[in-house]
């Protein structure tokens, strides 16, 4: 950074390319694996020299900034403006590098925040795998407390992909915090793990048995009913979870998805089990608001101030239902594999056997599925082990029966050759 000099060697040196920029290398304080350096100013006005403490290179302060502050002491000094001392530009740097908790709250309370639609799961996210860095500034922030997350997420089996989105998620709110001047912009650049997105799950025929059976006998037959929908549909949790009595359309065997993964609201046929199961759930909630009123009818108690929002799967008091605690007890129940999960590997399940079926194409599946992009559907070209099978022995018999015609043509053509001779 530059040169020490006479007597001041020991203590401050000139920095190079910034006049009247000095610098302090600490004996204990260290930054960055280097001792950390306190940045001074000089400079005269009216013919008194004056020199100012501007901080250190660990709290942000930089040469170019003590530059940009030493010109602005000296231009304001002559032009009797205001003088902000060290302190005052402390206390600005402060309101601009907050804890990562603050910038957090201000990122999931705005306009923005409140929109995103994995809001709720965003939230939980943070809960789970960043608290531990909260508390911190930003400039605070380094490769190695992100490296500590990820060394604590890998050590709990959590998947490349659970990592990834934490990660993001960090990213984004501090790229938020940057934008509203809340915090500066991250320092380094964030490596994320590699994540395999073509991960397929299915069940084998046992394990679906296995799952059904348990169904069948779960207590709460109107969470049952809500697995099977997504077992013969393929709807995405969310999608169930926001599903209203409006957007079913009985008379034409039609579903809305309203506000799906795509943005645009989509329809998907309503199959003949799918159509008894959604019947058998309005008749559940029907019968269930009058058990709700006889339960407390001869009670002191007061009866929850429940609000019918015409959800047919609704989680508290009628509001939206914004998870299933339950689904992980009837993953155990039926004993399926510990990496599958249920709603979404349901979904790939339903998928998977479309495809190994070979009754419907790629795009049949993606429609169905409600995707966007063909691209998203190939996934499921993967077919089943016993599909693949079938296919490789039903094109074995085409390319015989291929050549057997070959011969037979040759055969012939040999045959009226030896007639005309």
């Amino acid at each position: 950074m530059g040169h020490r000099f006479d007597k001041m060697a020991a203590i401050k040196y000139p920095i190079k390319k910034h006049q009247g920029v000095f610098g302090y290398d600490s004996a204990t304080r260290r930054f960055n694996g280097k001792p950390d350096t306190c940045l001074y100013i000089t400079f005269k006005l009216d013919g008194k020299k004056t020199t100012e403490k501007v901080g250190w290179l660990s709290e942000g302060y930089t040469p170019q900034l003590a530059a940009e502050l030493r010109a602005k002491r000296i231009r304001e000094g002559r032009h009797q403006g205001e003088v902000k001392t060290s302190r005052d530009i402390r206390a600005e740097q402060q309101k601009r590098n907050r804890p990562l908790k603050e910038v957090k709250e201000h990122y999931f309370n705005s306009v923005k925040g409140q929109a995103i639609k994995g809001r709720q799961t965003d939230v939980r996210r943070w809960d789970l795998y960043l608290t531990t860095i909260e508390n911190k500034g930003v400039r605070e922030l380094s490769q190695l407390d992100i490296e500590k997350i990820k060394r604590t997420m890998k050590e709990k089996e959590l998947a490349p992909a659970t990592v990834d989105h934490a990660l993001r998620l960090l990213r984004r709110v501090v790229n938020h915090g940057a934008e509203h001047g809340l915090c500066p912009s991250l320092g380094f650049k964030i490596q994320f793990p590699k994540v395999n997105n073509i991960k397929t799950e299915f069940l084998t025929p046992e394990e679906a048995t296995r799952l059904m059976e348990t169904l069948n006998t779960w207590p709460s037959q109107d969470i049952a009913r809500m697995v099977k929908i997504a077992m013969f549909s393929g709807l995405r949790r969310g999608e169930l979870f926001k599903l209203k009595r409006e957007h079913l359309d009985f008379r034409h065997g039609l579903i809305t998805i309203a506000g799906p993964k795509g943005g645009t609201d989509a329809t998907v046929p309503m199959s003949p089990p799918v159509r008894e199961l959604l019947e058998q759930q309005l008749s559940f909630l029907e019968d269930e608001q009058a058990r709700r009123a006889k339960r407390y009818r001869n009670t002191a108690r007061q009866a929850p101030a429940w609000e019918d929002q015409g959800y047919v799967f609704p989680g508290i008091l009628g509001g939206q239902r914004v998870e299933c605690g339950a689904i992980d007890r009837i993953k155990k129940a039926a004993d399926l594999p510990k990496h599958f999960r249920p709603f979404h590997g349901l979904r790939h399940h339903y998928a998977v056997l479309l495809a190994s079926s070979g009754e419907f194409n790629l795009d049949q599946i993606g429609q169905l599925l409600t995707h966007k992009s063909s691209d998203v559907t190939r996934r499921y070209a993967h077919f089943l082990p016993e599909a693949q099978q079938r296919a490789a022995g039903r094109a074995a018999e085409i390319i015989t029966a291929h050549l057997d015609t070959v011969n037979t043509d040759e055969e012939q053509i040999a045959v009226n050759q030896n007639g005309r001779r």
